[in-house]
């Protein structure tokens, strides 16, 4: 039938034509649900496979004593400091830092190094330098592994940090080292948005996966992440895959591995723990918190959040963004629930102070919310259904890094309300800030082209342009 004899179709005709333009929306598009939208993307959701111990990504560096597992991280709140961190395995060596600017005159940082044994492994020598008094965007070269088989990296400043500035931030999270993983990364790095510093949301080597907690795998990671790694800061947040509680074999100090070998500027921020602190970076400020430390009224952590979130100036910081590992609002039946009772305790703090956005991960998937809260509820009053609510933030789980766990599938259904996009892929994405009122944030999956964006969102400040910003209508 052509398009003019439309005009004069009957009526059956006219839906037969309404039902297969809406059959090819969905099966193009995505299943749209109660809620926003689920994906019909269909990937690969086979377990990933860990990447052997021979693989090239896990080369060690030639030469006596060469550094290797080389990360960087923010120094201070800031971002005038960065901690460098490095491995040797034949003898301690030097912990001395050479760093220069374009034209600059070489300096040196003094650091400290470490050891830590985990039943029976026997880690190197683990070192942490701090470089302070940078200037703001600047290109600072530096050196490690002095006296023995240097190693030469290089790292960016951000700016001066300021309510204009804008500044690109890449989000990774539950990445492990499986092929997936390693193309997780390749994905971020070949990504054309070029994210200046990654928030990674936690769970890192998964050598709690291997028996006995296997720590060569934290050493096989720390050599796959330091192609990036060594060269722009990740700011990290602790995951359940890093508590290494292990009392069956005499390992009861939770965390060990990880807080030997990743630094933090906690104190910096007053905080009494690695696990939860905060920093500034050009128009934001990150606070970031500890899924797996106490959290109840009272506890070091609470009381802390309590003071923190009094302090954000945002005047000065204008984009408020929040990491935990646990999501409090998720909609796959893998770890459902699990960040509930933090909800409880924090999540009206988040609405008063307007949270932008908060990031998370564990889940093996990628969602995003809608602008909801579910603060109302007293017990009494029945009112336990989350809302929209302009003042709350956007809730993103991130997951999806590529770890041998392999992908969350099962979601619940029907999708709720304040679901606006879910996928079972792996990915990583972008969070590009433009100015005070605007930011732009693009989701990656690995299978497409580096420029693709499988889901993305304009956010509206919520202190300087708190307009409705929904994605659904």
């Amino acid at each position: 039938m052509g398009v003019l004899g439309l005009a004069c179709a009957s009526t059956w005709s006219i839906q037969r034509v309404a039902i297969f333009v809406v059959l090819g929306l969905v099966l193009n598009l995505g299943v749209v649900c109660n809620g926003g939208k689920t994906s019909a993307f269909v990937r690969q959701i086979n377990r990933s496979l860990d990447m052997p111990l021979n693989s090239d990504v896990f080369k060690v560096p030639p030469g006596y004593n060469a550094p290797q597992q080389v990360h960087i991280t923010q120094g201070d709140r800031h971002g005038k400091a960065v901690i460098v961190s490095w491995v040797t395995v034949d003898e301690p060596g030097s912990s001395t830092v050479l760093y220069w600017s374009t034209n600059g005159k070489q300096k040196k940082a003094e650091g400290k190094v470490k050891t830590y044994k985990f039943y029976n492994y026997t880690s190197g020598y683990i070192h942490h330098t701090t470089i302070k008094k940078l200037k703001f965007n600047t290109k600072y070269y530096y050196v490690v592994g002095v006296d023995h088989s240097e190693r030469q990296f290089w790292f960016m400043t951000p700016p001066e940090v300021g309510p204009d500035v804008p500044y690109t931030f890449g989000l990774i999270g539950d990445l492990g080292q499986t092929f997936d993983s390693n193309k997780t990364l390749t994905h971020y790095e070949l990504n054309p948005l070029k994210g200046e510093t990654i928030l990674f949301v936690g769970d890192l080597s998964y050598a709690d996966d291997y028996p006995n907690h296997d720590n060569v795998r934290w050493d096989t990671w720390g050599r796959f992440t330091e192609r990036s790694a060594a060269y722009q800061p990740w700011i990290w947040t602790a995951g359940n895959h890093e508590i290494d509680f292990a009392p069956e074999i005499g390992e009861t100090k939770p965390f060990k591995p990880y807080t030997h070998r990743y630094h933090v500027p906690h104190k910096a921020s007053g905080s009494t723990a690695p696990f939860w602190y905060s920093i500034k970076r050009a128009s934001s400020y990150i606070i970031v918190l500890a899924s797996y430390s106490a959290y109840g009224k009272y506890t070091p952590q609470y009381v802390w959040l309590e003071q923190e979130l009094s302090k954000v100036n945002r005047s000065e910081t204008p984009w408020l963004i929040v990491l935990m590992h646990s999501p409090w609002y998720n909609s796959y039946n893998y770890h459902y629930m699990e960040g509930e009772s933090m909800r409880v305790m924090f999540e009206q703090w988040f609405v008063q102070y307007k949270v932008d956005v908060v990031f998370s991960g564990h889940v093996h998937a990628y969602e995003r919310s809608e602008r909801i809260s579910n603060v109302a509820y007293n017990i009494t009053n029945g009112n336990c259904i989350p809302v929209k609510d302009q003042s709350a933030p956007v809730y993103i789980t991130i997951g999806d890094g590529g770890n041998l766990e392999g992908l969350a599938t099962s979601m619940t259904e029907p999708q709720p309300e304040y679901s606006a996009y879910r996928e079972a892929s792996f990915g990583h994405a972008i969070f590009d800030i433009k100015n005070r009122s605007h930011a732009y944030f693009s989701w990656h999956r690995n299978q497409d082209g580096y420029a693709v964006q499988a889901d993305s969102m304009v956010f509206l400040n919520r202190y300087f342009h708190p307009l409705d910003d929904s994605t659904s209508a």
